[in-house]
């Protein structure tokens, strides 16, 4: 890396929780954690704001906060964005290398990088990322890199990320609100894969499931790189709002013993079991057998696991996945989750951790945690430009403006 004081600040905008990480990576690649800050989430429903203001007023209070610990203050943030609104497609682009030594420089996969891009792309949405998946030269397959080879003919096969252009400018008008500039987007997804998976279950095949609270994120990567990623329209907040109906307690009540007793797999609790549970409406507190409980939320987690293998069948890649599942994200944390996960998918499965990034508060190490730490991690791979100055926040401002409200 060419700074060594170079700065990092990322926002995950999660359906129950804003989470903030300022971070500092060094020549070595060490990346230490500065300042972190999380808040519960509001004004957005699955990842697209529907409430202006009180996202303006969470994301300049959980950015505060961090700034406070981290003693510094950012000007531009990455932002983690997700949701039912990202759509993915494959793409092939080809270019010939016309020099007469027919070398392959950086420029040529810049080219055929542009080729791949150049796709029918509807005028209501915008492209996030488009990321190599393999190269062909001359004929030959399977090539990571293909600098420095000879070839006539290069080709790459890429795999292409889209969001609602609307759910962008959004975004973009929050920050600006909030006087601070948006670095880029990265899909929480893919972003994620740097923290919650190692090279070599990328390279063998894994799915990442990322069960959220109003959508389950999944990615697949084989041979080192990301071959799908999509979504499904449930996740954790459904569980508890089938809680709340089948017990007829309030939504808080139904996340506290979820959290507290909840078990994914029925056949695993203690039909003896009991558990206390808080009436609505004045009315005394009434004893509930757990496998009650467990019943309902084995029912939801079962349908949102069937719904995930029928995303990696869709696009006949269940069949590849050598390392199998990992899930991760606030929902993963059910008790019995991984059995019934095996159980639905006829896959290993495991709960991932998130790592790469040191000096963390204590606790910022779980599952939940993946995504922040891995837009941190991903923005310090791929050097994501970020802004420390007046002037920088302008001119990127001014940039994005240009290319977001262009679009309408």
């Amino acid at each position: 890396m060419a700074d060594e004081q170079r700065i990092i600040a990322v926002l995950g905008i999660g359906a129950t929780k804003f989470r903030v990480m300022i971070a500092q990576a060094f020549e070595d690649d060490a990346v230490y954690c500065l300042g972190y800050a999380e808040t519960p989430a509001e004004g957005i429903k699955r990842g697209v704001i529907v409430n202006m203001d009180k996202v303006t007023r969470v994301i300049t209070r959980v950015v505060e906060e961090a700034e406070s610990q981290a003693n510094l203050r950012v000007d531009s943030l990455l932002v983690g964005i997700s949701g039912d609104h990202i759509r993915s497609i494959n793409s092939h682009g080809v270019i010939n290398v016309s020099r007469s030594d027919n070398e392959i420089l950086g420029s040529d996969i810049s080219n055929v990088i542009a080729t791949a891009r150049d796709v029918a792309i509807p005028s209501d949405r915008e492209i996030i990322h488009v990321l190599p998946q393999e190269y062909t030269v001359d004929g030959q397959g399977g090539i990571r890199n293909p600098i420095g080879m000879t070839g006539s003919r290069l080709e790459v096969e890429s795999h292409i990320v889209t969001c609602s252009a609307a759910s962008a400018k959004n975004i973009f008008r929050a920050l600006e609100r909030c006087e601070l500039a948006l670095g880029g987007f990265a899909l929480e997804s893919y972003a994620a894969s740097y923290a919650g998976l190692t090279e070599a279950e990328k390279e063998l095949g894994v799915a990442l499931v990322d069960i959220g609270g109003e959508t389950t994120e999944v990615a697949v990567f084989k041979d080192g790189c990301i071959r799908h990623s999509g979504c499904v329209t449930l996740g954790g907040q459904n569980i508890t709002n089938d809680i709340a109906i089948g017990l007829r307690i309030a939504v808080d009540e139904a996340e506290r013993l979820k959290i507290t007793y909840g078990s994914a797999l029925a056949s695993k609790v203690n039909v003896k079991d009991m558990m206390s549970v808080a009436a609505s409406g004045g009315r005394p507190e009434r004893s509930i057998g757990k496998t009650v409980l467990a019943t309902i939320i084995e029912a939801r987690a079962e349908e949102i696991l069937t719904l995930v293998d029928r995303e990696l069948r869709r696009v006949d890649l269940d069949d590849c996945l050598n390392a199998g599942v990992t899930l991760i994200g606030g929902g993963s944390l059910l008790p019995g989750l991984v059995d019934l996960a095996e159980q639905t998918l006829n896959l290993p499965v495991k709960v991932g951790t998130a790592s790469g990034v040191e000096n963390l508060p204590d606790g910022v190490s779980g599952p939940e945690y993946a995504t922040v730490l891995g837009l941190i991690l991903h923005a310090n791979e791929n050097e994501v430009e970020m802004h420390d100055s007046a002037g920088g926040m302008r001119g990127m401002m001014k940039k994005l403006e240009n290319w977001i409200t262009g679009r309408f």
